[in-house]
This record gives structure tokens, sequence and C-alpha cells, in this order.
């Protein structure tokens, strides 16, 4: 048997742990399962409340002094190059006469020089100036406009002005003529509608007296003149000479007698009488008496019958 054979695990012994692992995997699993996951609640909702925004503006002429001073104490601070001068030598003092010592030779100091690196200060990026608008800016002077000849177009203008003005004066007069008119026409209207109503007012009442004078007409008795021209015969009488009234009168000879006839309103004569006489008694009598025998159409006034009075002549000629 190898060395690798003895070392290595016994196989049961490798079972029973996979075993294990297993079984341990599987109680973790069912413990997992078995744990109730807690409920996720929502968050109530916050309410957001409205931003307010405010804008501040700062006045424009602050800033440009500001900046204005960020630059020139900039430009303050940036200091020249030092430029070293040699320190003046001090002045020998006048030798005494008297005394004659012996000089050494002093040789004089160098003056030091320094290196002074000059400070500069850094430039601030400022913003730049903002343009003052508080201040009034100069207008520019306008460019002389080239002059252009509107004479034409003036003219034309005015043409159409006049041309405007001339039709709303003909409007105007046209549109007076107009109301005229109907004023006119109006007032025409009204005079022959008073003169139609008169004319009616009129008429009626001329009806009404009509009628009321023919109903007293048609009541009253009383006769009325006629002439022989309007005496219509119903029937009219023979007028004829008698012979018992030839023996006193001539041959020849024509006899004329006048009769006044009472006609009642049915056209019969009522009475008769003589207004001119023939001079022969005997003749009046016969002309009576012949001319009671005729009848006359019923005399009439305003449509109304009445009673009328008739002077009729009579001629006879003497056989």
């Amino acid at each position: 048997m190898s060395s690798t054979d003895l070392d290595a695990p016994p196989l049961k012994s490798l079972l029973l742990a996979i075993v294990a692992v297993l079984g341990l995997h599987v109680l973790a699993a069912i413990a997992l399962v078995a744990i109730k996951t807690p409920e996720l609640k929502p968050e109530p909702k916050k309410e957001m409340l409205p931003l307010e925004i405010k804008f501040v503006s700062l006045p424009a002429k602050m800033v440009s002094t500001e900046v204005e001073k960020q630059t020139v104490t900039a430009k303050k601070e940036v200091q020249p190059e030092v430029q070293v001068q040699p320190a003046p030598q001090p002045e020998p003092k006048p030798e005494e006469p008297v005394k004659q010592p012996t000089e050494t030779p002093v040789k004089p100091k160098e003056p030091v020089v320094k290196n002074v690196e000059p400070k500069v200060t850094p430039v601030i990026a400022s913003e730049k100036p903002r343009p003052d608008t508080s201040q009034k800016v100069a207008p520019k002077e306008p460019l002389p406009k080239p002059k252009v000849d509107n004479s034409a177009a003036e003219a034309q203008r005015q043409a159409a002005a006049q041309a405007e003005s001339e039709r709303q004066a003909k409007k105007s007069e046209q549109e007076a003529q107009a109301r005229a008119e109907q004023e006119a026409k109006r007032v025409a209207d009204a005079k022959a509608a008073v003169q139609a109503k008169a004319a009616a007012e009129a008429a009626a009442a001329q009806a009404r007296a009509e009628a009321e004078a023919a109903a007293a007409l048609a009541q009253s008795n009383e006769p009325v003149s006629f002439t022989a021209s309007s005496a219509n015969w119903a029937s009219a009488p023979n007028f004829s000479f008698p012979e018992r009234a030839a023996r006193r009168a001539r041959s020849g000879d024509t006899l004329n007698v006048v009769l006044v006839l009472r006609v009642n309103k049915q056209g019969g004569i009522d009475n008769v009488r003589v207004a001119q006489s023939s001079g022969n008694p005997l003749l009046d009598k016969e002309a009576r008496r012949q001319v009671r025998s005729g009848k006359f159409k019923p005399f009439t006034k305003n449509g109304v019958p009445v009673v009328g009075d008739v002077t009729l002549p009579i001629s006879y000629a003497v056989p």
C-alpha cells in the first residue's frame, strides 16, 4: 500500500461528512422558509410645500463700483521692481595736521545687494462690470433721411380726400332730401286722412240728415211743390175741348187754363183747383174733370214718396 492511500481519510467518514453538510443546508433552507418576512409598509407621502423663489436684483452701480475697486486695488498692489542702489560712502574726516600716524588702508565695504523678489498679488478674476442702466445713454443723432419727392402722392391723397368729401356731401344731401320727402309724404298723408275723415263724417251726417228728413217726410203729409216737367204720368188723361163749351167760344181760338193738382203718395190726384181760368167756366170745369182721370207716378224726395202739388197748364183749341 502506498503512502497516499494511508494519508487519505476513510470513505465512510467522507460520506458522513457529506451527509451532515447536506442536512445542515436543508435545515437552513427550512428555517429560512419558516421565518416570516416583515411586511414593508409604504412610507406616507410627505406633502411637498411649494418652493418660494425670490429674485433679488443688486443695483448695477454697486457691482460696477466693487469691480472697479477690486481692479484698482489689484493694480495698486502690484509693486514695481526695487532697484538696489549702493549705500553712499561716508565722507572722510579731515586729518589732523599734528598727528601723522600711519594709516592702514581700509577697504570700503562693498554694498550688500539683496535680491528682493517683487511681491505680485494675484489678480482676482472678477466679473465683468455690468453696464449701468441707470445712466442715460445719449441718443444717437438720426441720420438725415434722403428727401423724397412726395408731391405726386400728396396730390393724389388730396384728390382722394376731396372726392371722399364730395361723396359724403352728396350722400348727406340725398339723405336730407329723402327725409324731406318722407316728411312731406307724412304731412300729406295726415292731411288726406283728416280730409277723408271729415268727408266721411260729413257724408255720414248728410246721410243721417237725409234719412231723418225722409223719415219725417214719410210720416208727414206736408205737400212738396213740383213742376209739370218733373211730373211723370203713370196714365195720362185725354184732354179734349167739350162741345157744350163751344157755344160761348169762337172757332179757331185757343183757351188756356192752369190747374194745381194735389197728388198723394201713391200718385193719385186727390184735389184739383183752378189757378188761372180760361174765361170759360164750362171749360174750366171740364178740365178739372178730365185731369182726374189720369194718375201720376209717386213723387219722391230723397227716395221717400211724398205728397206733391203740381202746377199743370192746359191748352184747348176751339174746333
